[in-house]
C-alpha cells in the first residue's frame, strides 16, 4: 500500500495561502498547516475539549468588551510558507471578529491543552512559532494525573521574540495583566 492510497495527493504537496483559503470549513477541520504542509491532528478527548471550553468561557467572562475568547479556529502565523495553527483557546480583539484570517496582531493570548501525542509540539514547537509571530501571551495546560490541571504561563519579550516563563498555576489561575483573570479549572 502506498502513501497515495492512504492520503490524498494534496497532503504530500506544499499548500499556499490561496489554496487553503479556497477550502471548506470541513476540509480545514482537524488540520493545521506548518511550513506549507498539512498536519493532521487526531480528535481531542472529551476531557481536553471540556478544559478548553472552561478556559475560554472564563477568559471571555473576564476579558471585557474589547476582547473575545474562542476555540476551534485558525490563526495565520505566516503566509509564506503558509503556517496556520488552531490553538485550543484564542483571546483576540473583539473588533476583528469578522476579519479572516485571524492574524497574530489580532491575538493577545493563545492556550494549548497538552494531550498525549502533542507534548513536544505544545511544549517546544508552538511556543517558538507563537513567539516569533509576536503573540504576547502563551499558556500551556497540562492535564496532571491528579485531575487538577497545571497552567504554565509565558510572556513575550518583544525585543528577542522569545517567551520568558511566567507563573505556574495549579487548578485556579489568577492573573492580573493584561486583564484580571480568575479561572477555576478545578477537578476535571
Amino acid at each position: 500500500m502506498t502513501a497515495e492510497m492512504v492520503a490524498p495527493a494534496w497532503m504530500h504537496e506544499q499548500i499556499t495561502a490561496e489554496q487553503y483559503d479556497s477550502w471548506s470549513e470541513e476540509q480545514c477541520a482537524g488540520i493545521e498547516i506548518v511550513d506549507g504542509m498539512v498536519v493532521v491532528s487526531p480528535s481531542a478527548s472529551k476531557r481536553h475539549n471540556r478544559l478548553a471550553r472552561i478556559l475560554a468561557n472564563a477568559l471571555e467572562d473576564t476579558a471585557g468588551p474589547d476582547w473575545n475568547a474562542d476555540t476551534g479556529f485558525d490563526v495565520r502565523l505566516q503566509d509564506v510558507p503558509l503556517t496556520n495553527r488552531r490553538p485550543d483557546v484564542v483571546v483576540y480583539r473583539a473588533e476583528t471578529i469578522d476579519v479572516t484570517p485571524t492574524r497574530p496582531e489580532h491575538v493577545l493570548l493563545v492556550a494549548e491543552v497538552v494531550s498525549p501525542g502533542s507534548e513536544t509540539t505544545d511544549r517546544i514547537v508552538k511556543v517558538d512559532q507563537y513567539a516569533k509571530a509576536g503573540i504576547a501571551f502563551y499558556w500551556r495546560i497540562e492535564q496532571a494525573a491528579t485531575g487538577v490541571p497545571l497552567v504554565y504561563t509565558y510572556v513575550l519579550d518583544p525585543a528577542t521574540k522569545t517567551y520568558r516563563e511566567g507563573d505556574v498555576f495549579t487548578g485556579v489561575v489568577k492573573v492580573a495583566a493584561p486583564f484580571p483573570v480568575r479561572v477555576d479549572l478545578g477537578q476535571l
